[in-house]
């Protein structure tokens, strides 16, 4: 017994040992941390019950409640931006109520019979404190014994370059005379994801006519022709009709916004001030040298200009034309490659229609380009249908470059600038050289049509650059 107790007080006292050891060494450098709030709440809402539940037949209730298991929110905006009921109602005819962890639709007036209504929420729904979203919340009832099932899809893409708006909205009338888009409110309603593509679901047999519509979504109808706006050639029938793919245009084009640039040429409030297309002071070989002012010329005297090159000022050929703003000074020549220019503006040479001229005569120099500044370019494209007279075009930020029609699916240039393009068919069906818009009343004329094609192009400068598409 006395051997136990030893053990006892052995083992006792070893482990009294190391806890003293644990605080000398431990106790000064240890910090201590107070429990953390937990994880960040990155769940959205989740549904716990609706009353009458989802996929309700023979529905005859004058509100639906959908109670979550936290607290809710839905702003106006989401309201407005995400919710779609369809078949849409009148304006006021349903109202959305948001209470603590419950949301109650409302519907003031009498629901059509034997029908399907499909509730989608978007992205409108929230929890209150961390904002996470209830993502694509959709309820589907039917004031009849079965749910419409059929489907119809599709994608929209904009005519004039191919590619897509996710902001547009797709829409189905019953009534099919043209002026229903522009007078009343479509059935049904539904949004593009981000790649242009629509889905209708839960419709019923019949006849519709189909349109996309821009900045008037809204109101569900095609009230500005400066909106985006597509409609198909021939009615669509749910069930029946696939493939459908809309080009939007906008039949007025939005105006562009005025830019300024900064003068060349600055001086006294009185001088007569001007700016030149030239870049880092260089003379594209290809193009001529432009130059701008603030007003209109009264006068011009093309005589006293002078262009001439190097040093030694050897006279150099060119012409001048004045454009009938008289506002632009175009100088077309010759122009010889890494070379330097002086264009001699004598101070009489034009005054504008306030009267302000040069108050001295001034010289521009520059310089031109070299040839190995420019890249030699060939492409080769396959599959194009000729009978559509197709034009091939190089966009830079969103802006055609150069074009070119390309009937014979090959186009070679030499001097090209160098850089990273997009290219583009147009389909130019009028064979004008440009794109042209649709028309809906009256001639029902849809836009011509741009092809992207998927790979980027890198001209690079000094080089044959040779492409296959």
């Amino acid at each position: 017994m006395f051997a136990n107790l030893m053990k006892t007080f052995i083992s006792l006292a070893a482990f009294l040992f190391f806890i003293a050891i644990a605080l000398l060494f431990g106790g000064s450098c240890a910090n201590i941390i107070p429990p953390g709030g937990g994880p960040i709440d990155s769940i959205p809402p989740r549904l716990l019950s609706a009353t009458p539940p989802d996929s309700t037949l023979n529905f005859t209730a004058k509100r639906i409640v959908f109670e979550f298991d936290e607290y809710v929110d839905m702003s106006q905006q989401d309201v407005t931006t995400n919710l779609i009921f369809t078949p849409l109602f009148e304006p006021g005819d349903v109202a959305v109520d948001v209470k603590n962890k419950s949301i109650t639709v409302n519907f003031k007036d009498t629901l059509e019979p034997n029908t399907t209504y499909v509730l989608n929420f978007g992205n409108a729904i929230k929890d209150f404190n961390e904002r996470n979203v209830l993502k694509n919340f959709v309820y589907t009832f039917s004031t009849g014994p079965v749910l419409d099932s059929l489907e119809l899809s599709g994608r929209v893409l904009l005519a004039q370059t191919g590619k897509v708006d996710s902001t547009l909205t797709v829409v189905l009338h019953k009534n099919l005379t043209d002026s229903a888009v522009r007078n009343q409110m479509p059935m049904y309603a539904t949004k593009l994801d981000a790649r242009g593509n629509f889905r209708f679901k839960n419709l019923p047999s019949g006849t519709f006519a189909i349109y996309a519509l821009g900045g008037g979504a809204a109101a569900r109808k095609y009230l500005n022709q400066m909106d985006l706006f597509a409609f198909a050639d021939s009615t669509v029938q749910p069930g029946i009709t696939d493939s459908i793919i809309l080009y939007a245009y906008r039949e007025i084009q939005q105006p562009v916004r005025a830019t300024t640039t900064q003068p060349l040429t600055t001086g006294a409030q009185n001088r007569l001030v001007f700016t030149t297309n030239l870049t880092n002071n260089q003379q594209d070989l290809k193009n001529d040298l432009v130059i701008s002012f603030a007003s209109p010329l009264r006068s011009f005297d093309s005589s006293r200009l002078t262009l001439s090159t190097d040093s030694s000022f050897n006279a150099a050929s060119y012409t001048t034309m004045l454009d009938s703003t008289r506002k632009q000074l175009t100088i077309r020549s010759q122009w010889q490659p890494a070379t330097s220019y002086n264009l001699i503006l004598d101070k009489e040479f034009a005054d504008d229609s306030s009267g302000k001229r040069l108050l001295k005569t001034d010289t521009l120099f520059f310089t031109t380009r070299s040839e190995a500044d420019y890249g030699n370019i060939t492409i080769r494209l396959n599959n194009l249908d000729s009978t559509k007279n197709p034009i091939l075009q190089f966009v830079q930020n969103d802006q055609v470059i150069v074009s070119a029609s390309i009937k014979s699916g090959v186009f070679t240039q030499t001097r090209f600038n160098p850089g990273d393009y997009e290219l583009r068919i147009l389909y130019d069906t009028n064979d004008n050289g440009k794109w042209d818009t649709g028309k809906f009343f009256g001639i029902k004329r849809q836009p011509e049509i741009v092809v992207p094609l998927e790979q980027k192009i890198t001209i690079k400068p000094n080089w044959d650059n040779t492409y296959e598409r």
